[in-house]
């Protein structure tokens, strides 16, 4: 607990750091990958990983959460967690094996069978480093995961690129895909220097593997919601509707994704540590929720505004398609912003229970609004998304923070000042983009449109919503040194280097 204030802030800045590094090197391959490949080529990996991504749920069922989240940690349990990992991971890519020819036959595409079955090697892989990444963030090591993480993603990219220009098609995404969590094990490995022990009974992990397993019920019913648009559109609509839509889903959630990422594991980990403690636990929830939504909103409204010189630049005039897409798909990105840290909040607390009643009853609503949009096609499917994103927003919202010391009230105050600051900012933009835009190529138009919303919605955030010493108060913090002892978090009667 001693320096918890600046190993929070000092880590929620670092992983910022690096998933901005994340954010290029994913964009940059993006932008890459989409002028070497045909729409085609990522429909069909799309195809896959929409349906065999259910399988991904389950690959550590709950168990990374659950080691983060107790007060104390034994190296027996730790041990006895990974080696039911492994058997979980192990499980699933026989499983996923076995699926290949299924997904072949719902997509009437024989190709996706050995896409499969490559795909299927990473399960097993993951569980290998479950627990060693557990440790890791129980230590709140995060600079050193950030490292993994940017070291994993350059490697497989590269290589992914490299088989591109050889003409390798759609193999390039594949081996992509395969390659960055064998990167990532072994990388976890190689830092951790934790070596698991056998398996022991009466460890004490059958309360663990409970919160695990509702963790990991919770993600599965998620999972559906948040991905089932892209089973419907490649089942209804074909691979190159998949493709367009899957580029522009993934182009416009790489920096929502990258910031909820950065901060989840940090204020999880904090938060964590904060059970007993309510009023300290709601004043870092409210200051993580603030940082997120502060650098959300304005690449919402980025988005939106400028999606068809973002999509120019980045993918190329082969996508123009997407555009509208793309435009749609911003208000999701936004609320599923806003959505996300609410799991923080309640994990963290235990209260794992209410988390999948509210994925019970939020799910069928997003999948009506997407099923609804499906006979429109891809752009219907994004606008009815958003809309059902949008819309579920406040309720959800209201339903996690009752009976915790975070409020509504303080949820829609912390909302209010980024949203409001971000709706000056694009209305600005967009009036002055009618004035000047047709003069502008696309790319100068884009960096005079990121400079003119960012300029008005800091001067908004400092200014008149008063928000300046909120991040002084973050850079002091950063500056101060915290304290050396990165012992790995087992209890006290069997601490010591693992």
């Amino acid at each position: 607990m001693k320096d918890l204030k600046q190993r929070t802030i000092r880590g929620g800045l670092a992983k910022i750091v690096a998933q901005a590094t994340t954010l290029l090197l994913r964009t940059g391959s993006l932008m890459i990958m989409a002028r070497l490949l045909a729409p085609k080529d990522f429909g069909l990996v799309g195809m896959v990983t929409a349906v065999i991504g259910v399988f991904s749920i389950f690959r550590d069922f709950g168990l990374s959460a659950a080691a983060i989240q107790r007060e104390t940690i034994t190296k027996e349990q730790s041990s006895t967690l990974f080696w039911i990992n492994l058997l979980v991971g192990a499980t699933l890519t026989l499983l996923t094996l076995a699926t290949g020819p299924f997904v072949a036959a719902f997509y009437h595409e024989p190709r996706l069978s050995g896409v499969t079955a490559v795909l299927a090697t990473a399960f097993v892989v993951n569980a290998a480093g479950i627990q060693h990444f557990a440790l890791l963030e129980r230590q709140m090591r995060f600079v050193t995961l950030s490292i993994i993480d940017i070291s994993s993603l350059l490697v497989s990219t590269s290589v992914g690129i490299v088989l591109a220009l050889r003409g390798f098609g759609y193999w390039s995404l594949v081996a992509t895909a395969a390659i960055n969590p064998l990167v990532y094990t072994i990388g976890g490995w190689l830092i951790s220097g934790w070596v698991p022990g056998r398996p022991s009974r009466n460890t004490g992990i059958l309360s663990m593997m409970r919160f695990g397993g509702t963790i990991t019920l919770n993600s599965l019913v998620w999972y559906m919601a948040i991905n089932f648009d892209r089973v419907l559109l490649g089942r209804f609509w074909g691979v190159e509707a998949l493709g367009i839509y899957g580029r522009a889903y993934q182009l416009v959630s790489i920096p929502t994704d990258n910031l909820t990422g950065a901060a989840g594991g940090v204020v999880f980990a904090a938060l964590s540590r904060l059970q007993a403690q309510p009023d300290r636990l709601r004043s870092y929830f409210l200051k993580g929720y603030s940082m997120v939504l502060s650098l959300t909103v304005p690449i919402a409204f980025t988005c939106a505004i400028f999606g068809s010189d973002i999509i120019h630049i980045f993918l190329g005039a082969k996508w123009n398609s997407a555009v509208p897409i793309f435009r749609l798909l911003a208000p999701m990105t936004l609320g599923l912003a806003t959505i996300t840290p609410l799991g923080w909040l309640l994990t963290s607390c235990g209260s794992v229970g209410r988390g999948l009643r509210m994925a019970l009853v939020i799910t069928p609503v997003f999948i009506a609004g997407y099923s609804i949009g499906l006979l429109w096609g891809p752009k219907g499917v994004a606008l009815g998304y958003s809309t059902a994103v949008i819309l579920s927003v406040v309720p959800l919202m209201a339903w996690a923070v009752h009976g915790t010391p975070v409020s509504l009230r303080d949820l829609l105050q912390t909302i209010g000042r980024p949203l409001l600051s971000g709706i000056v900012a694009a209305g600005i933009a967009l009036a002055l983009q009618i004035l000047y835009g047709s003069l502008l190529p696309p790319l100068s138009r884009l960096i005079v449109g990121v400079v003119l919303i960012s300029s008005v919605y800091l001067w908004m955030l400092v200014c008149i919503m008063k928000q300046g010493p909120f991040y002084l108060e973050i850079i002091r913090s950063f500056r101060s040194t915290p304290a050396s002892d990165e012992q790995l978090v087992f209890s006290p009667s069997i601490s010591g280097q693992a």
